[in-house]
């Protein structure tokens, strides 16, 4: 922006210069034509007169702008000069002083071009960077966008294959709970069957055992009763052996 402003400000400072010198001198930009217009002006009446003391006025505009010009030769108003050598002596130094300011305009012209292309330069520099952070940051951007899309679909992932291993965890258990219970339910029934079928062999066992028991007993009492028989009849024999030989005995 600065090296821009002083551009416009350069331009602006020649053209007014030029403009100046153009409407004061009233001078071709051919320095002969320019030494030719003096000359018809040192020839002419009195307006030349008047001509000369702008040309004396612009020149000190000028100086006053910041032109640096060579100083007129020092002007001897001896009064055995003629005014038309006063005239022609006032002209040589306007001359000289318009060469300055041709030289001076060129330079700053030289150096107006060489600020405009430093400028253009610049620009060009400064829209190649600007497009250069442009497109980086576009890249990151894009490469940042990448990333996202590729988490979002890692995560879906990760959380599709957790839920389906939850899912997949679940039914096994739910399966080996169901296998849990059926096998539980199995052995209880096959618990329930074994005590079943013990507890009726038992009692099948005791009622087998209380009918030999009472067979026994029977038997006991039918051995109990032929014992008593037996030896009822064996004290009848041998109470009757006794009487007969207590018979026999008394009968001798």
């Amino acid at each position: 922006m600065a090296d821009s402003s002083q551009t416009h400000s350069c331009d602006h400072w020649v053209s007014s210069s030029s403009m100046m010198i153009n409407n004061n001198i009233d001078c071709p930009s051919d320095v002969s034509d320019c030494a030719d217009g003096g000359h018809n002006h040192s020839m002419g009446s009195v307006s030349s007169v008047g001509s000369t003391s702008s040309l004396s006025t612009a020149g000190g505009a000028a100086l006053a702008m910041g032109f640096v010009s060579p100083s007129p030769p020092p002007v001897s108003h001896s009064p055995s000069l003629s005014s038309m050598e006063r005239l022609e002596a006032e002209n040589r130094a306007l001359r000289q002083e318009v060469d300055g300011h041709k030289l001076r305009i060129k330079s700053l012209m030289e150096e107006n071009k060489s600020l405009r292309r430093a400028s253009v330069s610049i620009q060009a520099k400064a829209e190649q960077e600007e497009e250069f952070i442009s497109n980086t940051l576009l890249k990151r951007i894009q490469v940042l966008k990448k990333e996202k899309e590729t988490l979002a679909l890692n995560y879906e992932h990760e959380e599709e294959c957790l839920t389906n291993d939850l899912s997949r965890k679940l039914n096994q258990l739910r399966a080996e709970k169901v296998q849990s219970e059926r096998t539980l339910e199995q052995e209880q029934e096959a618990f329930v069957n074994k005590l079943m079928r013990k507890i009726e062999k038992l009692e099948n066992e005791t009622q087998a055992k209380q009918k030999n028991l009472e067979q026994l007993r029977r038997e006991k009492i039918e051995l109990e009763n032929a014992l008593e028989q037996e030896q009822e009849a064996l004290v009848n024999k041998l109470w009757k052996r006794m009487d007969q030989l207590e018979s026999d005995h008394s009968n001798r």
